[in-house]
């Protein structure tokens, strides 16, 4: 009878220890704010736009994520026309808490660009268009 009541003691202290980690592990990230812009300067975006010229060498995404306890990662998909250039896979330390990607842009790359910010889960959190304007020379 002592050994039964010690194993459901132990049980019941585990469940006790398992629970917060559990929560934790179902908050989802909220993408409070997510912007595009030519550089990131004091964690503030600078140059933000949605339209840029082909000779902007380089395109930054910054997001501002809430809802996070702890750490998670986050991912910034980088879509040019529907096809995946890169994954840039970012943790998120603590609520609020900003973060941000770059992409390098090839003049030859003209045309509509997309950024999936994707939870640890799979889940697209939000996504936002941008262009690549092409200059006649």
């Amino acid at each position: 009878m002592a050994h039964r009541f010690s194993f459901i003691f132990v049980l019941f202290l585990l469940a006790l220890i398992l629970q917060p980690v559990q929560s934790q592990e179902m908050t989802q990230p909220e993408v409070a704010e997510m912007m595009f812009c030519t550089g990131v300067e004091d964690r503030v975006p600078v140059g933000v736009d949605t339209m840029f010229l082909d000779n902007v060498e380089q395109v930054y995404c910054f997001t501002k994520i809430t809802g996070v306890s702890g750490s998670a990662t986050i991912s910034h998909l980088w879509y040019f026309e529907d096809q995946e250039m890169t994954r840039v896979d970012l943790t998120v330390m603590g609520d609020p808490w900003r973060t941000w990607s770059s992409k390098k842009i090839l003049e030859e790359w003209g045309g509509n660009w997309r950024v999936d910010v994707v939870s640890e889960a799979g889940d697209i959190l939000r996504s936002e268009n941008f262009m690549i304007q092409t200059v006649s020379e």
